[in-house]
């Protein structure tokens, strides 16, 4: 990304300086397609996948999305005539539950933001029509992403413009940001390959035994499901989320509740509710992400301030 700083050339200009912008673009464009097993041309740059999930937007049929995708697809359902698109997440994003496409009528937008990077993805043989990314979750820059379309389908462009990407998403690029997508998806492919992964689920397996062990009560969401490796959402029934978060804020950890906040009001997790959980469980789960560099000390430590904490709460509870 420092060394793209230095290029001032706008990728769209035929001059030498255009030139190497447009190198640094399409780099980072074979670097993304070669880790989510797709072809170059059919990867757009974007801001994130929010923009990358406008493209429902202009889908022609009705949209329809799983119960447990995220809120940048779930806020755009619809009704409608016409072929359906059916939209939902690889990975959730608080459980980190993994939900393997089914072959369904119409098309399918996979939401692969969380698993990308952390478990063997490919494009190609998904079944899938688009996919939808951001770099920050890969440990890229924030403010870039990707949408992946398969060739051959066609829709109206997420912003029309001057036609950058392909006609398909105008305004000049992102050039330092795409550089930095480019090389962090790069690099999470080799993490993936080396087994870095393994051994982060490891540590999560780990974190979850030892709070297990002091809390019998608490509830692991996804447990018995395939999950990413580096996520736990669990539930200590009656201990608010976002109580935890600042508990465990003030002992050096951090970590998000399983609720949202909109407009100053808590609201229990649209997520977990859908999985069957109570509004009092849904409002009482956190998560917590491991990273490679994680250590067991790491998950000791955490899981000896969470049961400190635990125990606090018992008492003023009883």
């Amino acid at each position: 990304m420092i060394a793209a700083m230095d290029v001032a050339g706008n990728p769209s200009s035929v001059h030498g300086e255009g030139r190497a912008a447009k190198a640094l673009v399409e780099r980072a464009r074979a670097q993304v397609a070669e880790a989510v097993g797709c072809k170059p041309q059919e990867v757009v740059f974007t801001s994130g996948a929010t923009e990358a999930a406008r493209v429902m937007e202009r889908w022609p049929g009705p949209v329809k999305v799983q119960a447990t995708a995220h809120d940048a697809l779930w806020a755009q359902r619809r009704e409608g005539e016409g072929v359906p698109l059916y939209a939902m997440g690889l990975a959730n994003s608080e459980t980190g539950i993994v939900t393997e496409p089914e072959a369904r009528e119409g098309a399918l937008l996979l939401d692969i933001t969380q698993a990308a990077g952390r478990i063997p993805f490919s494009f190609a043989w998904s079944g899938a029509d688009f996919a939808i990314l951001s770099a920050h979750k890969l440990g890229g820059p924030k403010g870039v992403g990707a949408l992946i379309v398969k060739q051959g389908v066609d829709f109206a462009a997420l912003t029309p413009g001057g036609g950058q990407e392909m006609g398909r998403r105008s305004g000049t690029e992102n050039i330092i940001g795409i550089a930095g997508f480019g090389a962090a998806i790069e690099a999470a492919l080799k993490e993936q390959a080396d087994g870095v992964w393994a051994e982060v689920e490891k540590f999560r397996n780990i974190l979850e035994r030892l709070l297990e062990e002091s809390a019998r009560e608490t509830i692991f969401v996804g447990k018995s499901d395939r999950r990413l490796p580096n996520t736990s959402c669990f539930i200590s029934d009656g201990w608010k989320g976002e109580t935890q978060v600042m508990a465990m804020d003030l002992a050096g950890f951090a970590i998000s509740a399983g609720s949202a906040c909109s407009s100053g009001k808590v609201k229990a997790s649209r997520v977990l509710g859908a999985m069957g959980y109570t509004d009092s469980q849904a409002a009482s789960a956190v998560r917590v992400s491991l990273a490679p560099g994680t250590s067991e000390d790491d998950v000791t430590r955490f899981a000896q301030a969470w049961a400190r904490q635990h125990e606090k709460h018992r008492a003023r509870a009883a």
